[in-house]
């Protein structure tokens, strides 16, 4: 086992860590205020676009696509994109920038796997280009979705078409107005199928007649702009057959090749919010003097900042460990591993966020710093792509039948 980072992705480190350097966090600040203030409500911040511009031409595009996709990928593996997802992870939303973000590479490796090359041609081209964006559209207000089998929203087909009738809500970047298509999991009942093959996964452009926005979703009263969170209403929403991804009954195998990589992604950023928060952290407590003593010489907060550590540590170990099992021996027999960093990342990173937040006392909870975002991120990305709950009752399932399965000694 090999704890160092090649060559190669050394290098990649470093051209990454001098363009945030140079672009991104300097920008940070102005980013965010134009998207907190209401008169820019689900308008993009006008400098994305030339920073896109200049991360692609400096190579540092779609870095995400592991290198099993083949022409599609810039050929990295899952380990090697870790540590670089973590430097783009170290400011929220940066990942944007090299077209590495959230749903738009799931969704890109959807398209890459299991589309058609028509599919391909109209919607993943576009995707990797970072011309549009997209969505995937799948948890509804009416059941518990943490089991995707209770999804509701019906696909019918009708001659030449399918028609999508239901209701939908926490859909990521809905509002974006750089979002052109949605990938939407629903239901196709066949009495013939079993439970896991009555789902289907199917392409809806954004403009599609009968999609309604009901309204944004906030998350702890921040909307997210400019892609937010939506509720939405598909009525009688018509899309070509061809519009199918891989066929009917397919929605389970799909949504499996999808999640094991997006669920490592966040993790694979969390990791970089807590870090900035834990060096955050450091600075304050070695330049803040209270009762005539820096809080750098407290007891309690040394026990903090070597906690941070060490449990940092743990989590881009874990992290590391996980994206090198996707590489040997796909994300199926990884399973246990993602399921186990999707646990701690998030948990970790709230942890060290919320003492990060302490030492800073109350401008901790303003936006002045990255702590309290951080907190707030991994907070919902307990919930995102299946919460805490549901991820332990399954890798716990899995390690009793594993653990009973050897002999005893």
């Amino acid at each position: 086992m090999d704890f160092e980072y090649s060559d190669k992705v050394q290098a990649l480190r470093a051209q990454l860590t001098d363009f945030m350097d140079a672009h991104v966090y300097p920008i940070e600040k102005e980013r965010d205020h134009f998207h907190h203030d209401p008169a820019h409500l689900w308008q993009r911040w006008p400098g994305t676009e030339t920073i896109k511009a200049k991360a692609k031409e400096a190579g540092l595009w779609n870095l995400f696509l592991p290198h099993e996709y083949g022409a599609w990928s810039p050929g990295l593996t899952n380990l090697e994109y870790a540590p670089l997802a973590e430097l783009m992870g170290r400011v929220i939303g940066s990942s944007e920038y090299y077209n590495c973000s959230a749903p738009d590479t799931g969704n890109m490796e959807v398209l890459a796997r299991y589309g058609t090359p028509e599919q391909q041609e109209k919607w993943l081209k576009p995707l990797l280009a970072g011309d549009i964006r997209s969505c995937y559209v799948m948890t509804e207000p009416g059941v518990a979705s943490s089991d995707a089998t209770n999804v509701e929203t019906t696909i019918v087909a009708d001659g030449d078409d399918y028609v999508i009738n239901g209701r939908k809500w926490w859909i990521s970047g809905a509002l974006d107005p750089l979002t052109k298509v949605y990938i939407l999991l629903g239901r196709t009942p066949n009495a013939d199928r079993p439970r896991h093959q009555q789902h289907s996964q199917i392409l809806i452009p954004a403009d599609t007649p009968g999609i309604e926005i009901v309204r944004p979703l906030d998350v702890m009263n921040a909307v997210h702009s400019p892609g937010g969170h939506a509720e939405m209403v598909f009525k009688d929403v018509r899309v070509p057959r061809e519009n199918l991804i891989l066929g009917e009954g397919r929605g389970f195998e799909i949504a499996q090749g999808r999640l094991g990589p997006g669920r490592i992604h966040h993790c694979m950023r969390l990791i970089g919010q807590a870090q900035r928060a834990l060096e955050y952290m450091a600075r304050r407590v070695d330049s803040r003097v209270a009762f005539g003593r820096k809080l750098a010489d407290q007891g309690s907060i040394r026990q903090d900042i070597a906690l941070s550590f060490c449990e940092i540590e743990q989590a881009r170990l874990l992290t590391l460990k996980a994206a090198d099992a996707m590489d040997r021996h796909g994300n199926k027999v990884a399973k246990d591993l993602i399921a186990a960093i999707k646990i701690v990342a998030p948990r970790m990173t709230q942890t060290v966020a919320d003492r990060a937040m302490q030492v800073f006392g109350g401008i901790g909870m303003a936006s002045d710093f990255p702590p309290a975002a951080a907190f707030m991120n991994a907070r919902y990305l307990r919930l995102a792509d299946g919460p805490d709950e549901v991820h332990m009752a399954q890798l716990g399932k899995l390690k009793i039948a594993e653990l009973n399965a050897l002999p005893q000694r």
